[in-house]
């Protein structure tokens, strides 16, 4: 250890680390003091000159429109990045004991491990590129309690597992019967149908949105199917009633007819 290594400050790496941040730096994501350092190591690292004019090439595949980055964005990339461990570069023997090309092979396979593993950062920089791009970042996936990666909830998910949601049942005569489930912090609504019959030949369930001011709006067609759970077209938060209609194939922009079913919601 050098007494520059003795005196780093918090989180600064020591110089026989300086070359795993190579990747960092073709992605310009070292603050002012590690740039500085890295760049006076690069002027005696012909390897990390190397790399990081590979990596900067390859950078370039992933330029996209400025988007400033939330404040934790480095530190959330750069501590994932901890579990990748790049090796330094492997210095060739000055006398090899052994025929030079097994040495030059070696040391390929050094730069090939390390240059795999910024390939890896650069492929995690083009996620958090697009996701900036798109408006919103995911540090993380969704885990669950054993830590592993489970999928996202749906929109119907949060609607049906909302803390306000509020469910609107209605039982028919033959037996089958539909419940609808509104969450207004949603703004979204779902309804589950059980042994639903089958709408008339030629004909088709639709579904509307009663608005506060007695209009309905059309919010999807109900499935040909008699158990189904299927999440509303339109915005929910300040409906009045869900409403079921039988329409001509293909839907209607307003309902024909009477609804078949209207569940009332709480306002």
């Amino acid at each position: 250890m050098t007494d520059h290594d003795q005196n780093l400050r918090p989180g600064e790496l020591p110089a026989a680390d300086l070359h795993r941040l190579s990747g960092a730096y073709a992605v310009d994501a070292l603050d002012d003091m590690e740039r500085a350092r890295f760049e006076r190591h690069l002027a005696d690292c012909a390897d990390c000159r190397a790399e990081v004019a590979e990596l900067q090439e390859t950078a370039t595949l992933l330029a996209t429109d400025e988007v400033a980055p939330p404040p934790d964005l480095r530190a959330a990339v750069l501590a994932g990045i901890e579990t990748v461990r790049p090796l330094p570069p492997v210095a060739e023997p000055a006398r090899p004991v052994e025929p030079a090309r097994p040495a030059a092979a070696g040391r390929r396979s050094h730069r090939r491990v390390r240059w795999t593993h910024n390939r890896m950062f650069l492929a995690a920089a083009a996620v958090v590129l697009i996701a900036l791009a798109a408006g919103t970042v995911w540090i993380r996936p969704w885990a669950g309690d054993g830590g592993d990666t489970i999928a996202a909830p749906t929109t119907t998910e949060r609607v049906l597992e909302a803390d306000d949601a509020t469910r609107v049942r209605q039982d028919f005569p033959d037996g089958s019967t539909a419940t609808v489930v509104v969450s207004r912090s949603e703004g979204r609504a779902v309804i589950v149908t059980e042994d639903m019959a089958a709408a008339p030949s030629g004909r088709v369930y639709q579904l509307w949105l009663q608005t506060p001011e007695g209009s309905m709006q059309p919010a999807g067609l109900m499935p040909d199917a008699p158990d189904a759970t299927l999440l509303l077209d339109g915005d929910a938060a300040d409906a009045t009633a869900v409403g079921i209609t039988v329409e001509p194939d293909g839907g209607s922009r307003e309902p024909s007819s009477d609804p078949i079913a209207l569940f009332t919601l709480e306002t």
